[in-house]
C-alpha cells in the first residue's frame, strides 16, 4: 500500500514539473523546429537544427529559416538558397558549389573553409560573417554587403564584387586576381592593414572603387 502511495505521489509530482515547464516555456512545446528534411523545405522552420554533414544538394530550401543552424560539412551543391535566413548558421567547411544564395541573410555565419565555387550570393547580407580561407572562384557577389567581413585568406579569383559593400572588410592574404571591384566600397577595409591599389594587382574596375588608401 505505501509503495502505491510512493508511485502516485511521484506521478502527480512528475505531472505537476511538466505542466510548469509547459507554461514557463511555451516555445520548448510549441514552437520547436521540424528538423525532418524529408518535405517541403522551402520557408520551412530548421533555426538550430542539428544538420551536420547533412546531404542537400539540389534542395529547394527557398526562404527557408536556417538561424543558428549547424551546417558543418554539409553537401548543398547547387541548393536553392534564395532569402534564407542563415544568421549565426554554423557552415564551416560546407559545400556550395553553385548554390543561390540571392539576398540571404549571412549576418555573423561561420563559412571558414567554406567551398562557395561559383555561387550566387548577389545582394547577400554578410555583416561580419567569417569567410576565412573560404573559395569563392567565380563568385557572384553583385551588391553584397560585407561590411566587417574577414575575408583572410580567401580564394576570391574571378570574383564579381561589382557594388559590393566591403566596409572595414579584412581582405589579408586574399587572392584577388582576376576579380571585378567597379563601384565597390573598399572604406577602411585592409590587408597589411590598408587597402591600396598596389595591393589589388590584377583586380579589374580599381579607378570606380571608393576607400583606397591611395
Amino acid at each position: 500500500m505505501n509503495n502505491m502511495r510512493a508511485i502516485i505521489t511521484r506521478a502527480i509530482i512528475a505531472t505537476s514539473v511538466a505542466v510548469c515547464a509547459i507554461v514557463a516555456v511555451p516555445d520548448l512545446t510549441f514552437a520547436a523546429p521540424d528538423c525532418n528534411l524529408k518535405r517541403d523545405l522551402v520557408r520551412a522552420d530548421l533555426s538550430g537544427c542539428f544538420l551536420i554533414l547533412a546531404d542537400l544538394s539540389g534542395a529547394n530550401l527557398e526562404g527557408a529559416n536556417l538561424f543558428g543552424a549547424n551546417l558543418e560539412g554539409a553537401n548543398l551543391t547547387g541548393a536553392n538558397l534564395t532569402g534564407a535566413d542563415l544568421f549565426g548558421a554554423d557552415l564551416t567547411v560546407a559545400t556550395l558549389t553553385r548554390a543561390n544564395l540571392t539576398g540571404a541573410k549571412l549576418f555573423r555565419a561561420n563559412l571558414l573553409a567554406a567551398n562557395l565555387t561559383g555561387a550566387n550570393l548577389s545582394s547577400a547580407t554578410m555583416y561580419g560573417t567569417d569567410l576565412t580561407r573560404a573559395n569563392l572562384t567565380g563568385a557572384d557577389l553583385r551588391g553584397a554587403d560585407l561590411t566587417r567581413a574577414t575575408l583572410t585568406g580567401a580564394d576570391m579569383r574571378g570574383a564579381d564584387l561589382r557594388g559590393a559593400n566591403l566596409t572595414g572588410a579584412n581582405l589579408s592574404s586574399a587572392d584577388l586576381f582576376g576579380a571585378n571591384f567597379t563601384d565597390a566600397d573598399l572604406t577602411d577595409a585592409f590587408r597589411r592593414p590598408g587597402i591600396s591599389r598596389a595591393d589589388m594587382d590584377g583586380v579589374k574596375g580599381l579607378d570606380k572603387v571608393k576607400g583606397l588608401i591611395d
